[in-house]
């Protein structure tokens, strides 16, 4: 067998173990239900509980925010941000929370944001926003 032949072999199968690997950890969207039977870190996608109580305090803690949301499914959760309060979070449509569910709550890592935008009634600006890491 040739040297190009074992390369072209080897670059493929480098290609091949690169493809499934991306596959195996990236994270998928779920509901909370779906989420408190993994321990992988998922997507859940809901809307904020505007009429329950948001708990930040950055005097006391500027690193920790909890509030709660309601997944598509309909079922709501109290989340754990560790970060600070994102600007303008009560205007937000629509919230993507990327995290893992420990106990009763979900614990985010990130925060996506769909608010309506300033400029136009028909487009939706995005803020992404990530949590401090200790």
């Amino acid at each position: 067998m040739k040297k190009t032949h074992l390369i072209g072999i080897l670059v493929i199968a480098i290609a091949i173990a690169a493809i499934v690997s991306t596959f195996s950890d990236s994270s998928s969207y779920a509901s909370f239900a779906e989420s408190k039977q993994t321990n992988k870190e998922i997507h859940v996608v809901g809307k904020l509980q505007k009429e329950k109580e948001m708990i930040y305090n950055p005097i006391q803690d500027a690193n920790y925010f909890s509030f709660y949301v309601k997944d598509q499914e309909g079922e709501e959760c109290k989340v754990i941000y560790a970060g600070t309060k994102p600007q303008d979070f009560e205007k937000s449509e629509q919230i993507v929370l990327i995290g893992k569910m420990q106990d009763a709550t979900f614990h985010a890592s990130k925060i996506l944001m769909k608010c309506p935008s300033k400029y136009t009634n028909d487009k939706v600006e995005t803020k992404e926003f990530k949590a401090q890491t200790s």
